[in-house]
């Protein structure tokens, strides 16, 4: 947090920031008249008879020499200013102090900035004169700094600039009679930094503070994914506004950002890319990993992120990161027990191998529960669920300049089969079948990231593996089949990064390479028991190749200029071997109805050329203004379960996004309101047609577009009272759209899987006598599942509550989840016979949780 004083300051420098700038490097006299009024209304903030005053001072000034043009200003003559004539670094228990004195008397009393990975404090009115050179630099000063630097930034100006190693430190200042004090804090512990409004991210490839990023973006800490039992990507979705992800079905994961969604054919890329350190995942529908656990932080990027990203992504990014080791031995550990059977298991330890040269740390978790509903029929639990996972994070710092990471991670999911019961059923947990089917997911993943932090340079290389075995097995009583899917899944990926150094000043740049190649197999088996067996093979190459480039400029101090642009090549090759078969007087013959299909080296690719624009004005230290354009980009692929040439090939989806936000913090940083309005053109939407058994067999083009808007609020009103709120709306419609099959036209209809509107709170208080108490509300508003939106689900809302006590480094926790067990259809699709079949989300839950560290 930053008090009323620094926060004072800020606005104070900030103001002397524009005032210089307005008068060295603007030329009209229109502009610096705005730059004069601009600061005066700035400065009115601190004292009232500013505003005035500056407006008729600058107005002077530009009217009083008619002849040359030339304004009057008052820029500080060399006797004005204050001699700083030595520099001193004085450890302390929580960092250093960096000790200025004078000649004679104090100096201004700036604010500190963030800058990247540094801290940058600007000191008016000032110069140095030091004995030892025109500048003073000392190297490594402390764990987790680079370097400290001094320098005459200009002829009244010092720069004072702290380079973390990995994250900007924390500062603070105080006068003294001869100079003054710049604290410095590298110890997380004591400063909190990661706490409040301000979080750091690295959104766009290097640490920042969020509320500097010109994204909309939202950011769950490590505090709030913990306190809100946040552990699957369904639960980040509901703390996320426009981001709507199905719940409580592990099988067919379906989500939508912004109105954007992905499908069920396995083929085509997601419209948002989902990273867990570094690694990118595929094919979310079904092969993301179920559970979320021991991690640092979640990073989601709303809008299309077509420059940074391995990936070029249509609507988002969700970036996922693990806790690294820590810098001391430690030891979490966590049980919960709760209503139908839920069990839930969390263990993670952490070690210095090499005291700081090497850490380790390992997590583990296992989570199960029974199922929702019944099967009467054979009379157990129809939908149990099981699940554990484990991950490996080794980071070694050979020197403070390297810095090589390898992350490792399993995860394993055995589930039955998803539960869908007709949309009108009155009892919606309870389904009669003779089998319980079975899903059986193995993930394994690997990453190796290598970085560079030189004076001019920096470089990062991140390779990863994922390997996906996926089995699928469903029981249809009503068709008297048996359908087995198994899919295998290997992506490899290698990217490269090059970018300046987080001091560069005005000029910031990156640009890298990066390549992926994904091999896909396909097994499809339906067994028809009484009329035969449909068996599908297929296999899918898939490579991508792309560079990319952005920089950020700073032709003056409050505004950032940002021009980027990916290029992108994909290719792919198909084969796929299927047969129909029916049981003829005993014996098995190829079917009549459906001929043999086969496809051999379908060979497809493509390319775009995808730009981003932005700009970012920092009005004052408390308000950013941004906007942006980008355009998006999915790619062309194949249709697997195409049965006609003409369905076989899908054309790539593309848009423009156009976006324009608003950052802000107020009373000293204890309440942020963050509001964000955008607009999507979409061309091609490619859009899943079902057929008439509720299986889809087409993909079609259609024009589409998305208009919203994101409200997020952060507040911390007093010590340990924290309140998170977000808002978001979304009209996502069809423009021009008509189902070539039915000739039906979606013209106006509302996009499938799209809210209208989400909306969540989270209210949370922790005393220091140890009592915790958090109360959650979440919202999602009307949502269609068939293009014709006649499947539909109410709004509806749910309410989580939590309150535990914590003594020592223990805590002891009672939770209920959809505290008034709210029914509402997570899932929903058009079925054999003309029947709706829905699936529901979770019912309500409750239990106890205990946690400990040491």
């Amino acid at each position: 947090m930053i008090d009323h004083i620094q926060l004072k300051n800020r606005r104070l420098l900030f103001a002397q920031k524009q005032s210089s700038r307005c008068g060295q490097d603007v030329n009209t006299k229109l502009f610096l008249w705005a730059c004069g009024g601009l600061v005066g209304l700035i400065k009115a903030s601190i004292t009232p008879s500013a505003f005035a005053d500056s407006l008729a001072t600058t107005a002077a000034s530009i009217v009083g020499d008619r002849t040359t043009h030339q304004p009057t200003l008052n820029i500080a003559q060399p006797a004005d200013l204050t001699e700083i004539i030595n520099v001193q670094l004085e450890p302390t228990e929580t960092g250093f102090n960096v000790i200025l004195q004078t000649a004679a008397g104090p100096l201004p009393l700036p604010a500190p900035t963030v800058d990247g990975n540094s801290l940058v404090t600007d000191i008016p009115n000032a110069q140095l004169s030091l004995p030892d050179g025109p500048a003073f630099q000392a190297d490594n000063p402390a764990d987790g700094i680079d370097t400290v630097s001094i320098t005459q930034l200009s002829p009244n100006q010092v720069r004072i600039r702290v380079v973390g190693t990995e994250m900007a430190p924390v500062g603070d200042v105080r006068s003294q009679d001869d100079g003054f004090v710049l604290s410095v804090f590298t110890t997380p512990a004591d400063t909190d930094a990661d706490d409040g409004i301000r979080i750091l991210v690295t959104a766009e490839k290097t640490p920042e503070d969020s509320q500097d990023v010109p994204i909309s973006l939202t950011v769950l800490t490590e505090d709030e994914l913990v306190d809100g039992q946040i552990n699957s990507i369904a639960e980040v979705a509901a703390n996320t506004p426009n981001f709507y992800f199905t719940p409580g079905d592990r099988v067919f994961n379906i989500y939508s950002m912004r109105g954007l969604g992905n499908s069920s054919n396995i083929l085509i890329r997601d419209s948002v890319s989902f990273y867990i350190d570094d690694v990118p995942y595929d094919n979310v529908h079904q092969f993301f990993p179920s559970e979320l656990f021991d991690l640092e932080r979640v990073e989601i990027l709303r809008g299309p992120q077509s420059v940074l990203y391995g990936r070029n992504s249509q609507a988002g990014v969700v970036n996922i990161i693990s806790r690294a080791p820590s810098e001391e031995p430690e030891v979490r550990a966590s049980a919960l027990l709760g209503s139908f059977n839920e069990r839930q298991l969390q263990l993670s330890m952490s070690e210095n191998l090499v005291p700081d040269t090497l850490g380790i740390r390992l997590a583990g978790v296992y989570r199960g529960h029974d199922g929702f509903t019944d099967n009467t029929l054979l009379d157990n639990d129809a939908d149990e669920q099981n699940a554990a996972a484990g991950r490996l994070n080794l980071v070694w710092t050979p020197t403070d300049r390297w810095n090589v990471s390898l992350n490792a991670a399993v995860s394993s999911t055995r589930d039955d089969a998803s539960v869908y019961v007709p949309i009108d059923q009155e009892d919606r947990f309870e389904i009669a079948r003779s089998g319980n089917g079975g899903l059986d997911i193995n993930v394994n993943t690997q990453s190796l990231r290598v970085g560079y932090e030189g004076d001019n340079l920096r470089f990062t290389s991140i390779t990863s593996r994922s390997d996906t075995d996926y089995s699928y097995r469903a029981v249809n009583d009503a068709f008297g089949s048996i359908s087995i899917s198994d899919y295998d899944q290997e992506i490899f990926s290698q990217e490269l990064r090059l970018q300046s150094p987080p001091t560069a000043d005005p000029l910031q740049w990156i640009a890298g390479v990066f390549f992926q190649q994904r091999d896909f197999r396909i097994g499809d088996d339906v067994e028809l028991t009484s009329l035969g067996t449909d068996i599908g093979e297929s296999t899918y190459d898939q490579t991508t190749y792309a560079g990319f480039a952005q920089i950020d400029y700073k032709p003056i101090e409050p505004l950032t200029l940002t021009a980027g642009l990916r290029y992108e090549y994909w290719q792919e090759e198909l084969n796929r071997d299927a047969q129909i078969f029916r049981f003829v007087d005993g014996t098995v013959t190829p079917s009549e109805f459906f001929p043999f299909t086969e496809i051999s080296d379908s060979d497809i690719d493509g390319d775009a050329w995808l730009p981003r624009f932005a700009a970012s004005y920092q009005i004052n230290p408390n308000l950013m203004l941004y906007g942006s354009i980008a355009r998006g980009y999915r790619p062309g692929t194949h249709n697997y379960v195409a049965f006609t040439d003409e369905a076989l090939i899908v054309e790539p989806e593309t848009s423009w996004n156009y976006e324009v936000g608003l950052k802000t913090t107020w009373l000293d940083d204890r309440l942020g309101i963050n509001l964000t309005a955008f607009y999507t053109d979409v061309s091609d939407l490619q859009v899943l047609v079902f057929d008439g058994d509720g299986l889809f067999s087409d993909i079609f083009n259609a024009e589409a577009r998305s208009i919203g808007a994101e409200l997020e609020v952060r507040a911390t009103p007093f010590e340990g009272f924290d309140i998170v709120a977000g808002l978001g709306y979304t009209d996502a419609e069809f423009v021009d759209y008509t189902n070539q099959l039915t000739g039906e036209n979606f013209d106006g209809n509302q996009l499938l899987y799209s809210p209208d509107y989400t909306y969540n709170v989270a209210v949370q208080y922790r005393s220091p006598g140890g009592f915790f108490g958090r109360l959650e509300v979440q919202g999602v508003g009307t949502v269609f599942f068939d293009e014709a939106n006649e499947i539909e689900e109410d709004p509806y809302t749910l309410v989580n509550a939590r309150v535990g006590y914590e003594f020592d480094n223990t805590g002891i926790y009672l939770f209920a989840n959809n505290l008034f067990d709210t029914e509402y259809v997570s899932l929903a699709f058009p079925g054999a016979g003309g029947n709706i079949l829905a699936g529901y989300g979770d019912r309500r839950t409750f239990g106890v949780e205990v946690r400990s560290q040491f």
